[in-house]
């Protein structure tokens, strides 16, 4: 049910909409990625919310473009990537999210047919791992709708953005909030690491599946932001 509501959403929003596309290039074939052990508790909880984490890849292939564990995002395997999707996450309680339910096998097709949105094949057996089998039960479903909420995404340029010696975290939200209108600034989490580079945009969902505030919202508006353009 969750998945047809949000793809119901993402139908209804066409005017706001369209996710970019990177020149991304599929492989012929992949295997079939193991699911990973679990690294923290089992925990079914009831869900209260959503969080679409949005990974800034520029600043993540930094020092990886020789690592074969990031090839087909940091090699040019598949292309050049800006955002890409990290994961969608169920949210409970502040701090406190479902995690680890039982999980069916993911396919090699069902990977990659999403390598372009996520393009990390562990990555995404690991997503659905912990996360996706919390929402649903199938893993196609569960990247539909990921995709689908993707969709309802248009962001900011990034390039012009990172050459501002004065961009701040709350630039760079109201950039998203210019670019993609229906986000309002307190649903924009902006994740920099220590020496205040953009690592994440992640973007928060009430269980409706429409925009709410972040109970953390990462970097304050006021904190110095510096965006990696890559090589």
């Amino acid at each position: 049910m969750r998945a047809i509501a949000l793809a119901a959403l993402a139908l209804a929003l066409p005017a706001l909409a369209k996710a970019e596309v990177p020149q991304c290039r599929l492989p012929p074939q992949i295997p079939a990625p193991a699911l990973p052990s679990p690294d923290g508790p089992r925990r079914v909880l009831p869900i209260a919310g959503y969080t679409l984490a949005l990974s800034w890849s520029p600043e993540y292939c930094r020092t990886r473009a020789r690592d074969p564990r990031a090839a087909y995002q940091c090699g040019g395997k598949l292309g050049r990537f800006g955002f890409i999707l990290h994961g969608l996450w169920p949210e409970a309680t502040p701090g406190m999210w479902p995690q680890w339910c039982e999980a069916a096998p993911l396919s090699a097709e069902t990977v990659r047919r999403n390598l372009c949105m996520t393009p990390s094949p562990g990555l995404l057996a690991h997503e659905w791992a912990k996360h996706g089998a919390c929402i649903t039960g199938s893993p196609d479903g569960y990247f539909r709708s990921g995709a689908a909420l993707l969709r309802a995404i248009r962001y900011p340029d990034m390039m012009r953005l990172s050459r501002r010696p004065d961009l701040t975290a709350g630039t760079l939200r109201a950039a998203f909030r210019s670019a993609t209108p229906f986000l309002p600034a307190a649903a924009i989490r902006v994740k920099a690491n220590a020496r205040g580079w953009l690592e994440e945009v992640h973007l928060c969902y009430g269980k409706d599946f429409l925009p709410a505030a972040c109970a953390d919202r990462g970097a304050a508006d006021g904190a110095p932001l510096k965006i990696w353009r890559g090589a």
